[in-house]
């Protein structure tokens, strides 16, 4: 990982590029990131704009000629000089020409690539503010050698002369002057470590309920969610009690994350001081929340005292003689001893873009493989709008690749694109099997947080509609029945209103079409969140497209 090239896209305003500066060479390394001899990156951070409408943008007015300085030769003299021209409005030829160049875009040369066969995971920190994820994040990529003593130096440096010495390690990963300033994580960070047995992808979401929907943004590629919860006295009851912890373990659920570590951080604080009876104190109220939250304590989450700033337990286990009554193991061992996830590569090729930006010419856009997989060549069609692409190439931090997979978070180079197409909530798709485009949904929604001025879900009840990385108003069409969500049975039909606690069955109308698959097919791709100002109201399933959007599946036109 190269901390200095970090750069982030902000508003999810798809074009800006990452920084190209050269990643300084690691002091330390895993072995297998010593075998590799790739500079690793730290990918750019994406945010979600809260609540907004997605508008569309006038057209462009042509703008008035504009006198530029160029170097130009001739045959008729040896030296070059500088002449004056006029920058005329664009023309056909203009348009022609940019065709040309995204038309000669050259496929990338696999013959000598060595694929990464190691398993590949998505894991998101999320937690209440202040609980310490940026600084877990930030010391799980030194102790993994991504960062070099000479960076952790200059970090050092910057955080002295701000008195922020503790959040050394934050800066790792915060590092724009908003999050180094308040000490808060405001983006989704990107970053990438591995060991001998996985690689993997840090998602460092914001904690603050002013950015949950940038949480949403995260979480929604994660494999994995690393609760982190702040042991020391104050500041755990501050997260539990109206703070984000319990919000954050809802909304993983909501979004489908299957498996939750719960890191209980700051144990090395005076007023805990690896304290059993703290710890044991908060892992009984945390499992009551958890359980109320649909997560089975047999098998969906685990506990783990550690300290982010001392890195106790982070990567090694701790030591007996600074907590000898816990006899498990470290965060990263326990990583690396979860299962294999299942994974979808049957499925239709399915790939929400995150973000995108133009380097040399060449559109690249960012994200995770939610089902099928990608190939070198590939035509595909970039949804919604059907425009067909080829892949240029696939790559990772670490190496490229002629496939890419289920779980994989790439880079894609693309073919045959201007990245003024992209928009949140585009999708790369197969052209065989194209991801539906719909307006109007059937869907299962569980009410959870209600405003005091709207207790009643109705039908024109207004809502801003989440789903993978698109963000559209939205409007309830009607109530088709309430639901009983322990046997999935409808016990009311046409009800008047819902309320919080209640699960109901309605149409909903959206402002623009987005992608969207029913939950039977492909579930990443039809779970939403319902939002309001800074409140999530409630989460939910499609379970109907419609018989239109079904037909011009099994009838794509070219």
């Amino acid at each position: 990982m190269n901390p200095n090239a970090s750069v982030f896209v902000p508003g999810m305003k798809f074009g800006a590029k990452p920084s190209a500066t050269p990643a300084p060479a690691a002091t330390a390394a895993t072995p297998a990131a010593a075998a590799n001899s790739t500079p690793v990156v730290e990918e750019p951070k994406v945010v979600v704009q809260e609540e907004k409408k997605v508008e569309k943008k006038p057209a462009p007015v042509a703008a008035a000629p504009v006198e530029t300085t160029t170097t130009t030769s001739t045959t008729s003299t040896s030296a070059t000089s500088p002449t004056t021209t006029v920058t005329s409005p664009t023309t056909d030829d203009d348009v022609d020409e940019l065709g040309n160049k995204i038309d000669d875009v050259v496929i990338q040369d696999v013959s000598n690539f060595k694929e990464d066969q190691r398993e590949h995971l998505n894991i998101v920190f999320i937690g209440h503010v202040d609980a310490g994820k940026s600084t877990i994040s930030g010391n799980i990529m030194l102790l993994t050698g991504q960062v070099d003593s000479h960076t952790m130096a200059k970090y050092e440096r910057e955080a002295k002369e701000n008195h922020r010495e503790s959040w050394i390690f934050a800066y790792i990963m915060d590092t724009n002057e908003e999050e180094r300033a308040k000490g808060k994580t405001v983006e989704v960070g990107r970053a990438h470590f591995e060991t001998e047995k996985k690689r993997y992808t840090i998602l460092d979401a914001p904690g603050h309920k002013a950015y949950v929907p940038n949480m949403i943004s995260g979480a929604a590629q994660a494999d994995v969610a690393i609760l982190v919860i702040s042991s020391k006295k104050g500041e755990f009851e501050a997260g539990v009690d109206g703070g984000q912890t319990i919000e954050h373990a809802r909304l993983a659920k909501m979004i489908g994350i299957k498996h939750l570590i719960v890191l209980v951080n700051k144990m090395d604080e005076p007023t805990v001081a690896w304290s059993k009876e703290r710890y044991d104190d908060i892992v009984e109220k945390i499992t009551g929340h958890l359980k109320k939250c649909g997560f089975n304590p047999k098998k969906d989450f685990q506990f783990i005292p550690a300290s982010g700033f001392t890195s106790a337990n982070i990567k090694d286990r701790v030591k007996p003689e600074v907590c000898p009554w816990f006899d498990g193991d470290s965060l990263m061992g326990t990583l690396d001893a979860l299962a294999p996830f299942e994974r979808n590569d049957s499925g239709a090729l399915r790939v929400p873009i995150i973000t995108s930006y133009k380097d040399r010419g060449v559109v690249t856009v960012m994200g995770k493989i939610e089902s099928g997989t990608i190939t070198l060549g590939q035509s595909l069609w970039l949804m919604p709008g059907r425009t067909p692409v080829q892949v240029a190439s696939l790559s990772n931090e670490t190496c490229n690749f002629r496939t890419g997979r289920t779980g994989e978070n790439l880079r894609i180079g693309l073919k045959g694109i201007d990245e003024d197409t992209i928009r949140a909530g585009s999708i790369l798709s197969e052209i065989q099997r194209p991801v539906p485009v719909v307006s109007e949904i059937e869907a299962i929604v569980a009410l959870i947080d209600l405003p005091k001025e709207k207790q009643l879900f109705t039908s024109n009840f207004e809502a801003v509609f989440h789903a993978h990385t698109a963000v559209e108003e939205c409007i309830v069409k009607s109530l088709v029945a309430t639901i009983d969500m322990k046997t999935g049975q409808e016990i009311k039909k046409k009800p008047t209103f819902a309320k919080n606690g209640e699960s109901v069955k309605c149409r909903i109308v959206l402002n623009r079409a987005v992608c969207l698959e029913e939950f039977t097919t492909n579930p990443q791709l039809s779970r939403f969140t319902l939002r309001d100002s800074n409140k999530t109201m409630a989460f939910g399933k499609v379970t109907s497209i419609g018989k239109k959007a079904r037909e011009a599946i099994n009838s794509p036109k070219a």
